[in-house]
């Protein structure tokens, strides 16, 4: 049974876990690197921002994958808890790093939620993330029982669905689902870096389906494409090899080369035949809608319960709260800025304004009233 745990780390996964956690009773300490993030995310809910009385039942470590191995060195070596596990999407290296250098490698079982979004941060975190999803468990050959238990026992107050599998299995298989993917998202993304002749005014959904998840941390991507670098070569190689048949055949479609025309024409239909096959693992996306301008200013109290309150009344104004920043603000509050229409912001900052909040335009047109008591 696990009644409490710390979780180290408090961007989307780590506050997601977080939520999900508390919202079953667990006692949840939060702590992160930046301390504007941990108190954001305890102003969410998602527990308290400060070290606990004593060793938790389980820590969570939230961090990039390359960092999984030093963390869990150091709190290990604080006795910060009696089992640990991590949610990164890359396992080997941390399970090297544990067998080699943590002082209790039998209390570490890796983890990894599959389940995401193309935000990140603690505004991003959903205590309803991991429901239904897959939550891998890769325990080495030194992992206990009891440690195994604990993290199938935190997939599951998630609403997970744990799974066991071999730490180099599970790359190998993120590097097709997840990891390469991303790659070539932002391999097409970047095709439009300089807006040839306007082109992205004519952009359709095929492309915003395609693209969708190039807009992710790139800090956090490079970290985990280097962790994982050696199951992504093979993945990578193979679209190559298509991409190698492909030029040709486009060329001989096109009149150009020496190519002949009906087997470039067959080397597409194969393309595409064989992506159509493909597809049928995969489930149906849908984009996010396009970002609007930041446009709102609000400063917001640092009670507990306060940024979430917000956060539900700017929701309920029609404003996409997911795309919000959050700042550290004089006196313990936050200042918040809201990505809202130009043509919306008036009236979005007069009626927050009316309901208590300290609300301007990023244009300073709005008059401030005092924040809600």
């Amino acid at each position: 049974m696990i009644r409490s745990i710390a979780v180290v780390g408090t961007g989307l996964i780590g506050t997601s876990v977080a939520l999900a956690a508390c919202r079953q009773g667990v006692a949840v300490y939060l702590s992160d690197a930046d301390a504007t993030a941990a108190r954001t995310a305890a102003a969410l809910g998602a527990g308290v921002a400060e070290e606990p009385p004593g060793p938790v039942d389980l820590a969570v470590i939230a961090v990039p994958p390359s960092k999984v191995g030093a963390v869990l060195v150091d709190v290990q070596r604080s006795g910060l808890a009696r089992a640990y596990t991590d949610v990164g999407s890359v396992k080997t290296v941390p399970e090297q790093a544990a067998l080699n250098a943590a002082p209790h490698p039998a209390r570490y079982v890796g983890g990894h939620p599959l389940a995401g979004r193309e935000r990140s941060g603690p505004l991003a975190a959903r205590g309803t993330l991991f429901e239904g999803r897959p939550w891998v468990l890769t325990p080495s050959r030194l992992t206990s029982p009891a440690t195994l238990e604990r993290g199938r026992r935190l997939a599951e107050l998630c609403g997970a669905v744990p799974l066991v599998m071999a730490s180099r299995a599970h790359d190998d298989a993120v590097a097709l689902t997840s990891h390469v993917p991303h790659l070539l998202a932002s391999l097409m993304a970047a095709r439009l870096r300089d807006d040839p002749a306007g082109v992205s005014r004519l952009a359709g959904q095929g492309l915003r389906d395609v693209t969708r998840i190039a807009g992710g941390d790139s800090r956090l991507w490079a970290d985990i494409i280097e962790t994982n670098a050696a199951a992504l070569a093979g993945v990578v190689r193979n679209v190559h090899a298509d991409l190698t048949r492909l030029v040709p055949a486009l060329d001989a479609l096109a009149g150009r080369g020496t190519g002949d025309r009906e087997e470039g024409l067959r080397t597409v239909v194969d393309l595409l035949d064989r992506g159509i096959a493909g597809l049928g693992a995969i489930p149906g996306a849908r984009p996010e809608p396009p970002g609007n301008t930041p446009a709102l200013r609000v400063a917001v109290p640092g009670r507990p319960g306060e940024l979430g309150r917000f956060l539900g009344a700017v929701a309920g104004l029609g404003v996409d709260a997911e795309s919000a920043s959050v700042d550290a603000a004089a006196g313990g509050g936050f200042t918040v800025r809201c990505r809202v229409h130009p043509s919306d912001v008036c009236r979005i900052a007069a009626k927050l304004r009316a309901d208590g909040w300290d609300a301007e335009t990023d244009g300073g047109d709005a008059e401030l009233a005092p924040a809600p008591r």
